[in-house]
């Protein structure tokens, strides 16, 4: 499968990467365009399989999946400046322009025949690099199921991915794109909060980042429901419920939804 990345800035540069690391697809199977040559330069540097281009008419020739990853006000002029050499027999679009939905993406790709490509709004975060992304997919009207777990396998390569209907996309992307940084900013308060406590800045963050990892792997091991993995270790009387019980009476939970609910 042959990949094109039309745009290498934070999210165009963290897929590239993750799928040049992944079995799946590989970096001499992505072509990645650019208007900038030292981010086309160092992307080169860290995969030389990459191809990479100033010309995006020329980069998504004989490629399988255009992947356009431009900023959301970008989306329009670079579109019309390639979509006339797209084979909309063969080729898939997928834009991860956040709020660029199908409907305006229908209309920026619909030619004077009514044919539209099979077109998909896409959000996934930046941990794609790692291969650690949750990635929400969703087709437009039309795209066959066939090609629709293409593209959501092609995402799962960087991570995870979910077929979902779009109006779930955004709040999807609350959930993981935004919601990641959320997650930084309570691991950073953790680790103020050890540093309050004695230890020094990086002994914190360690503590903090294996305290997240194992959290997370216990519950994708075990299958257990959150709460009854803190039920675990939750004495009568003990510590963490204690601390349990300071964050639900400093607004915790309503302060996490509030957050994800704050961008719809």
């Amino acid at each position: 499968m042959k990949i094109t990345i039309i745009g290498a800035g934070n999210m165009g540069g963290a897929l590239a990467r993750g799928w040049a690391k992944s079995e799946q697809v590989g970096a001499k199977n992505i072509t990645v365009s650019d208007l900038n040559q030292t981010t086309l330069d160092k992307i080169k540097s860290e995969f030389p399989d990459i191809t990479v281009t100033n010309n995006n008419s020329e980069a998504v020739r004989g490629a399988d999946i255009v992947v356009c990853a431009v900023k959301p006000w970008l989306v329009e002029p670079v579109v019309n400046g390639f979509k006339d050499v797209l084979d909309y027999s063969h080729q898939v679009v997928v834009s991860i322009a956040a709020g660029v939905m199908s409907e305006k993406l229908t209309t920026l790709f619909q030619r004077e025949d009514g044919s539209v490509p099979p077109l998909f709004y896409v959000i996934p975060n930046i941990a794609a690099e790692f291969c650690q992304s949750m990635s929400f997919v969703s087709a437009a009207k039309g795209v066959d199921k066939a090609t629709q777990e293409n593209v959501r396998e092609l995402f799962a390569a960087v991570g995870d991915s979910l077929l979902v209907e779009e109006r779930l996309v955004n709040p999807g992307m609350m959930m993981a794109s935004c919601g990641i940084a959320h997650v930084m900013r309570y691991i950073r308060a953790m680790q103020e909060g050890g540093v309050e406590m004695g230890f020094y800045p990086s002994e914190a963050l360690k503590i903090a980042m294996q305290t997240m990892l194992g959290a997370v792997n216990l519950l994708k091991e075990t299958g257990m429901h959150p709460e009854a993995a803190i039920d675990k270790v939750t004495t009568p009387g003990g510590t963490t419920i204690k601390g349990l019980n300071q964050l639900d009476h400093s607004g915790f939970n309503s302060a996490v939804i509030k957050a994800l609910k704050a961008g719809l």
